[in-house]
């Protein structure tokens, strides 16, 4: 049985900033009131052109050279996206495209908040088997051309951001470095409470004037019980990655979650009675970018130093399903 490691890691976000004084001249709320409720100061917007397919292609040239194997050393492509470019095919077979590479299989995955780090349990079972080498890894979405740019939609517009991260999954030479566990869960139960109902399959035609008219085929959260969930599941599931390793908080560096709100992470961080900056966050500038967001986290902390060789890093996360899961890595 191999262990995995990640190899290599990179970022790219829209060249557009958008202040909160700018959404807040559509939405009707104040800068104070977006700070206050979710930490976030300014997202990235995709314009002129950007893609999710560019997107992910730029971060994952990032993260290709810094694992420093060319494209056609890939042998999976990975792709978690909520909307690639297309309706289908996902944005796995178009990010090989353009990678320019033919052959190694694309799976694409919609596990929204959760994409990163079930798709990085996917990777790490494929390379401990020894099936591959190394798989290329990718969140990216494009979120801020799904929100409802009103004040009734305030609540869930003030919260996305646009952007991609990749990570090279390799086979590692190191029984000390690499992916030491991953645990995901889903709970169906709550599906609805942070959803986007249409259009769908199931809406006879599936595009309608009428249905353009109703509030279903915009995002919707039940805040309070999302909220609720999420403080209790990303401390689980932290402790469970830790204990399987028979290692305690102590023995952890830095955590890595989903940047969903910043109210969410700091409660995390007192649940777990831990300083805030052992809680990596980064959402105040990009905002929420869903399936993105623990790769473009993660690509930071690298750059800023607070990952590194032998670190003991968690990743964690928790959204739209309920769904959730961790992974412990040993950098």
């Amino acid at each position: 049985m191999y262990r995995s490691c990640i190899s290599g890691i990179g970022h790219h976000v829209p060249d557009r900033v958008v202040t909160n004084k700018e959404l807040g001249a559509m939405l009707e709320v104040e800068d104070e009131f977006i700070v206050k409720l979710t930490g976030i100061q300014t997202r990235r917007w995709a314009e002129n052109g950007e893609t999710v397919s560019n997107l992910s292609l730029q971060a994952s040239r990032k993260a290709l050279d810094q694992a420093g194997i060319t494209p056609e050393e890939i042998g999976m492509i990975i792709f978690s996206s909520m909307g690639s470019d297309y309706q289908f095919p996902g944005g796995g077979c178009d990010l090989q495209h353009k990678l320019g590479i033919a052959g190694p299989p694309a799976l694409d995955i919609r596990n929204a908040c959760n994409g990163f780090v079930y798709g990085l349990s996917v990777a790490d079972q494929y390379i401990k088997t020894g099936m591959y080498e190394h798989i290329l890894l990718v969140g990216a979405e494009i979120q801020s051309t799904s929100l409802d740019l009103s004040p009734k939609g305030k609540n869930m517009s003030i919260l996305f951001g646009d952007g991609a991260g990749a990570a090279v999954i390799s086979r590692s030479d190191s029984n000390e470095r690499g992916i030491l566990n991953t645990q995901i869960y889903s709970d169906g139960q709550y599906v609805d409470r942070l959803i986007q109902e249409a259009p769908s399959p199931n809406d006879h035609p599936r595009l309608s004037k009428e249905l353009f008219d109703t509030e279903r085929i915009y995002p919707f959260m039940d805040g309070r019980t999302v909220f609720k969930h999420a403080v209790t599941r990303f401390p689980e599931v932290i402790l469970e990655a830790l204990e399987k390793e028979g290692l305690g908080l102590e023995d952890l560096d830095l955590i890595v979650p989903h940047q969903a709100n910043l109210r969410i992470s700091e409660m995390v961080a007192r649940k777990l009675g831990v300083e805030k900056d052992m809680v990596f966050s980064n959402i105040e500038r990009y905002g929420n970018t869903t399936s993105a967001s623990i790769p473009i986290a993660l690509s930071e902390a690298v750059e800023q130093g607070l990952v590194s060789d032998g670190k003991l890093i968690c990743l964690a996360a928790f959204g739209a399903g309920f769904a959730w899961g961790s992974a412990l890595i040993r950098w």
